[in-house]
């Protein structure tokens, strides 16, 4: 039987014709990945006893929270293990928080984090948590690992506060970053080398804020006691899936469709401008573990 080569012209000719993802090619073991790419992956945790009071965590059920969906995210049963996979001994690492007041990343998360990168053997003397200091904090001066952790709120002048937002403290001048409505916020993380540090990202969702009235206006008739984190290694597509839930409060708050004013444009772009993540729903797989009362997504 005379043997068939096989040309480069008939390889991308069956590739491209092929409908299904991960089809061997003419049987030669080669994977052909056709369609859409594999979805970023977003875990939502809930816990009915994550808050004790409105402001006020029960730490020990945030730590359990972090653990489950950073296994989940990890695919690994320990946390210690799953961790591994984020940070080493030997790695400098910082612990990027939010520290406004009315609606903060809170001690404990920023603790249960701090406890995890401790118990994969990193010193305490190299791990940093700071929010508005980043830029002359030694710690962050010298990380290899950064860990993004902050509260979703709404914003007077981006739509939202959210990750991608968070690292404007990295920027020299923060300013210099609000035009158009922010649209262009995550230029920094490419800028300043933050894409590949940042391992982790939590957007913290046990008491977001879904309206204010202005800038930096707060009231608790616009909290409300969610009591989830979003977790995933995709800051636009945690952002993304944060906003979806806002949007759904602020429709069963105010008993109509109520957008948010400035539109939170800047996550969309974060994508499509400046290829930080996947923005698209569709291509975001959330999933959801633990308490599942009125998850709004």
């Amino acid at each position: 039987m005379k043997k068939r080569i096989i040309t480069r012209r008939d390889f991308l000719r069956v590739a491209a014709m092929t409908p299904v993802a991960g089809a061997f090619a003419y049987g030669l073991g080669i994977p052909v990945k056709i369609g859409a790419a594999e979805k970023a992956k977003v875990i939502l945790v809930r816990d009915k006893n994550a808050l004790m009071s409105l402001h006020n965590p029960n730490f020990d059920v945030i730590q359990k929270m972090l653990d489950d969906a950073v296994t989940t995210l990890l695919g690994e049963k320990d946390p210690v293990e799953a961790w591994r996979k984020i940070v080493k001994p030997s790695d400098v690492v910082g612990i990027k928080t939010n520290v406004w007041r009315p609606v903060s990343t809170t001690k404990e998360v920023e603790q249960a984090i701090k406890r995890k990168v401790m118990d994969v053997g990193v010193p305490g003397e190299n791990i940093g948590i700071d929010d508005r200091g980043v830029r002359g904090n030694p710690v962050f001066q010298k990380a290899t690992v950064l860990i993004n952790a902050r509260p979703m709120r709404t914003h007077a002048w981006s739509g939202v506060g959210s990750l991608v937002k968070n690292y404007i403290t990295f920027s020299p001048s923060w300013p210099s970053n609000h035009g158009d409505s922010c649209a262009d916020l995550a230029s920094i993380w490419n800028d300043f080398n933050l894409k590949e540090k940042t391992k982790l990202n939590i957007l913290v969702m046990l008491n977001p804020q879904f309206h204010n009235l202005g800038r930096h206006q707060y009231s608790d008739e616009y909290v409300w006691e969610y009591k989830g984190l979003l977790v995933g290694q995709d800051p636009v597509a945690i952002d993304a899936t944060g906003v979806r839930i806002i949007e759904v409060k602020r429709r069963e708050f105010f008993g109509r469709e109520r957008p948010l004013s400035p539109p939170a444009k800047h996550i969309t772009l974060a994508d499509t401008r400046h290829n930080l993540g996947v923005s698209d729903p569709g291509r975001i797989e959330v999933i959801k573990l633990g308490w599942k009362e009125e998850i709004l997504i």
